[in-house]
């Protein structure tokens, strides 16, 4: 399949099971918000290494926020419903609690309750008191810019991790335009983050390494100064940068529509803006249970 010039490889994106959960974080003006969000959503890459992927998914206006102030909406992946509270607490703890003027709410209301302002209000060292408010219970934590406002327990629900497209470019800049308007066009879909930096990574990786003691290592396969050494690259001589986006969602849907959005924004620039070809990256089925096929999400056979 060719779409404005660029190519569209008859590939899968494998997408594995994750849970997930999604958090309101309000302040006093939209700057405050976003540093808290930033800092909550910090070293959530992977969770290869980082325990949780994460992400800010989009910004809210003071009448989107149960609080009516400015908000940050935030989504957290990880493999366990237990791994993943961990994570909400401590980044909650470490990066929304010491936020100036923040607050932290659920953002799904159904689904598996884990601890979020529950155990955080005991930073109040006994000072700290509970409201109840439509059946929600909120904690408020006297700090030192006034109270901080948590509520108890947060949804967790099943997600979908690892959708993901390739973009196989000419040169860095037609690589990097390529990840920036794919990863632009995803941002303004719900339900959705892409938590590498920028949304975009450079070091994408296979399963297995020539070293034991590594699960994972670089995939050589797509790597442009690589090509002519190893025995299975995927590039031609003409093919000098790639870059990875990697997708997390709420549901197997949100996913989808994501890479859809990516698919379109990449071949909108076209050949003609320096990107060659589209694939994806799998191992053969055998990772998880989601396939993206990208000629279906483009139509082909849907």
């Amino acid at each position: 399949m060719i779409r404005n010039g660029v190519a569209i490889d008859d590939t899968f994106a494998e997408a594995f099971p994750m849970k997930g959960t999604r958090l309101v974080i309000t302040a006093h003006n939209p700057t405050w918000a976003r540093h808290a969000a930033v800092a909550a959503t910090g070293f959530a890459t992977s969770v290869i290494a980082c325990g949780c992927e994460a992400g800010i998914e989009r910004e809210l206006a003071p009448d989107e926020t149960p609080d009516g102030r400015p908000g940050i909406a935030v989504l957290i992946f990880a493999m366990s419903g237990k791994e993943l509270a961990k994570q909400i607490e401590r980044r909650v703890g470490q990066c929304v609690l010491t936020c100036p003027t923040t607050a932290v709410y659920a953002g799904i209301a159904d689904g598996e309750a884990v601890a979020l302002g529950k155990n955080l209000r005991f930073f109040g060292d006994g000072w700290q008191i509970s409201k109840v408010i439509g059946g929600i219970r909120y904690w408020r934590v006297p700090v030192m810019d006034g109270e901080f406002v948590a509520q108890e327990t947060t949804a967790v629900v099943k997600g979908v991790g690892g959708g993901n497209l390739l973009l196989l470019a000419r040169d860095t800049d037609a690589a990097l335009a390529a990840a920036e308007a794919a990863v632009a066009a995803m941002q303004a879909l719900p339900n959705v983050i892409m938590p590498f930096p920028g949304g975009v990574v450079r070091s994408g990786s296979k399963v297995g390494s020539k070293y034991p003691a590594l699960g994972a290592s670089t995939n050589d396969a797509f790597c442009p100064s690589l090509v002519g050494l190893v025995a299975k690259s995927e590039l031609t001589a003409e093919t000098r940068c790639v870059m990875e986006i990697v997708i997390d969602g709420l549901t197997e849907a949100d996913v989808a529509a994501a890479m859809r959005a990516g698919l379109d924004a990449g071949i909108a620039l076209g050949a003609a803006g320096g990107l060659l070809r589209i694939s994806a990256g799998n191992y053969g089925g055998k990772l998880g249970p989601f396939h993206f096929h990208l000629r279906k999400l483009m139509g082909e056979g849907a």
